[in-house]
């Protein structure tokens, strides 16, 4: 007589994975032999690996990774300059912990900004918060915040964000306004969070690509200088799948 009132307790209270495993250990026929303690111990499991799912598929969301891609899934068969030893190492998630960034630079089509969204999926695997974005994209949202009076909550949402994306760095230069924003950006999350860029140009045209040598200075010096690097190479993987398609389909 209690057991259906205790799943109904326990889904107004939200603990629906203790209900679930509830229900299922009544019906497993030989559940009686575990003691209270075990049973007890597998309802509590099972409600905190069903709490910590949902959250992290939260993260995922709010993440909003331009690529479902996972660490795992790297091959590094195809020759592009990765460190096998170097991407395990980031796999620990130490950097975001020590709040250190990522700069991933490379020609199109290598693999840039999957290899980034992997490191932030990692990242929300293990807790931390993600959010990706273009830089193009995010220069447009800080104007439009600044007309609609969103620009503080803007700037605060960023700076508490544990891993953020900026992919696409430096397609066009910068103009003053987007200078004196990203330099905003970056001064609220230097030595608090950790930034992962993605760009074509190699980093010795960053500096340039800013445009005024002074504001170019402090906010390389908030990006660059406390980041791993990486630097991939080799033909586009767009490419070379088009033409392992084309070869393919040619048999």
């Amino acid at each position: 007589m209690l057991t259906h009132p205790t799943l109904d307790k326990l889904q107004r209270l939200k603990f629906t994975g203790m209900a679930s495993a509830l229900a299922e250990q009544m019906n497993t026929p030989d559940i009686d032999e575990l003691a209270f303690e075990e049973r007890l111990g597998l309802l509590i499991d099972r409600e905190l690996t069903e709490r910590e799912n949902r959250r992290l598929t939260s993260r995922l969301r709010r993440a909003k990774l331009k690529h479902n891609a996972a660490l795992e899934d790297i091959d590094y068969r195809h020759p592009r300059g990765l460190d096998k030893s170097l991407i395990q190492s980031l796999a620990t998630c130490q950097w975001v912990k020590e709040h250190l960034n990522v700069l991933v630079t490379g020609p199109t089509g290598v693999g840039k900004t999957w290899l980034a969204c992997a490191l932030a999926q990692k990242a929300c695997r293990e807790g931390y918060t993600a959010q990706y974005l273009r830089l193009p994209r995010l220069l447009h949202e800080m104007a439009i915040a600044k007309g609609d009076g969103r620009y503080p909550k803007l700037l605060a949402t960023l700076a508490k964000t544990d891993v953020l994306i900026i992919d696409d760095w430096g397609l066009a230069k910068l103009i003053a306004e987007h200078r004196r924003d990203l330099l905003e950006i970056l001064e609220d999350r230097h030595g608090r969070c950790s930034t992962l860029a993605t760009s074509q140009l190699p980093l010795e045209k960053w500096h340039e690509i800013i445009g005024d040598p002074t504001l170019a200075d402090a906010i390389l010096d908030r990006l660059v200088h406390n980041a791993y690097k990486i630097n991939l190479k080799g033909e586009s993987m767009r490419k070379r799948r088009a033409k392992l398609t084309h070869t393919t389909r040619a048999k």
